[in-house]
């Protein structure tokens, strides 16, 4: 509107410019030159861990009252779209740590927030995020893992699976059915250490992608922890459950934005470099709408997510939209630029000696996990129609 124009609502504020240039440069030195080995060795990113936490990056969500940096959320979606751009497995160190403590952060007691996450400001410990099960995946609420009241404890039985990070992290936010009459009102959240007795991890997945991120699957046999760490009152896990996802969804896009824009950034230093019949590729019409479009979808992508954090960010109400729209329409994005990507490098992009391929296959989790991308859009209907 002429006279009032408020165009700074579309530009981020200075110090998230200079979050970026510092997180940037820290990926490339420290990170990046590792993602490879990471990748075919199927190792945990190490070197990652001990950048990030040096440099105060591994739980920037954390508050200050906690020893954290307290970041904003669109600050820690830069963070992990920018280690996302040269390693997908890495950006799930900050982007996990977020997932299996938000819901402590949002309902949690001050006493078990206190218990947490000092330890996991400092970098001394890592979180994760259990609700999945074999036959509950999708269908959260027909879990079967039981927890039952025993005196000053809860007693924990069943198993959860798909756990990124599981076997690394030390602190486990685990959804257990505290009665089975109540549905999805008989769930409640605890908080579980690794060193309680009767938790264990009993496997681990072999994947296509995020190779340097275990993705396990754990045991609780008569899981014995003290009754302060649950989150919140009992019964109400599954609602913690979905606020939580309705904060950290938008994480998972700006991993699918940042592994996209590493892509792109590849495959336009190929194409200029690339010569045929005599002139760059990059010459080439075709060629050159194809970067184009992919540019586009990316810019747009990275909008939504920047839209839904900021929306998170200021506690807005029905976020289930927004959290959803910017997850899988930026993973729907990574998956097109990052194979537009292996093709516009051609036979090369089909081999390991470039990048690409291996962001092609990390970009398709981004599809799969916190939700598939077919949930997401039950998720966004059903609050279109409501």
């Amino acid at each position: 509107m002429a006279g009032n124009p408020d165009f700074d609502l579309f530009q981020l504020p200075e110090e998230h410019e200079e979050l970026r240039t510092a997180i940037r440069a820290l990926a490339e030195r420290d990170i990046a030159p590792h993602a490879k080995d990471v990748d075919e060795k199927e190792r945990f990113p190490q070197e990652a861990l001990d950048a990030l936490v040096a440099s105060g990056f591994n739980a920037i969500h954390v508050p200050e009252e906690y020893g954290g940096q307290g970041a904003d959320s669109v600050a820690t979606c830069i963070v992990i779209e920018e280690v996302a751009r040269v390693c997908g497995s890495s950006s799930l160190i900050p982007a996990v740590n977020k997932l299996g403590t938000m819901g402590l952060i949002l309902n949690g007691s001050e006493e078990l927030k206190q218990h947490v996450l000092p330890s996991l400001a400092s970098g001394e410990a890592m979180a994760s995020y259990a609700l999945s099960e074999r036959e509950a995946g999708s269908d959260a609420a027909s879990m079967r893992t039981r927890a039952r009241k025993d005196g000053d404890d809860w007693v924990l039985n069943g198993s959860k699976c798909w756990i990124t990070n599981g076997g690394k992290s030390t602190w486990y936010t685990v959804m257990a059915v505290t009665d089975p009459e109540k549905g999805a009102n008989g769930i409640s959240s605890f908080i579980v250490h690794k060193d309680d007795p009767g938790f264990s991890v009993t496997g681990y997945e072999h994947k296509l992608g995020i190779k340097g991120s275990p993705t396990a699957e754990l045991a609780f046999e008569e899981c014995r922890i003290p009754a302060m760490r649950m989150i919140g009152e009992e019964g109400t896990g599954f609602k913690t459950a979905l606020q939580t996802l309705d904060h950290t969804r938008p994480t998972i896009g700006a991993q699918a934005v940042g592994i996209a824009q590493g892509a792109l950034d590849v495959a336009i230093d190929y194409i200029k470099e690339r010569k045929q019949f005599g002139t760059s590729i990059s010459d080439f019409q075709g060629i050159q709408f194809m970067v184009a479009d992919m540019a586009m979808r990316l810019e747009a992508a990275r909008l939504m997510v920047y839209t839904a954090a900021a929306r998170a960010e200021r506690g807005e109400k029905n976020l289930g939209f927004i959290s959803s729209a910017s997850k899988c329409f930026a993973s729907d994005v990574a998956m097109d630029v990052t194979t537009d990507a292996v093709q516009l490098l051609g036979g090369a992009g089909y081999t390991r000696d470039f990048p690409v391929e291996r962001m092609m296959r990390d970009a398709k989790i981004t599809q799969i996990y916190e939700g598939t991308n077919q949930v997401q859009r039950v998720v966004m209907s059903r609050q279109l129609l409501r």
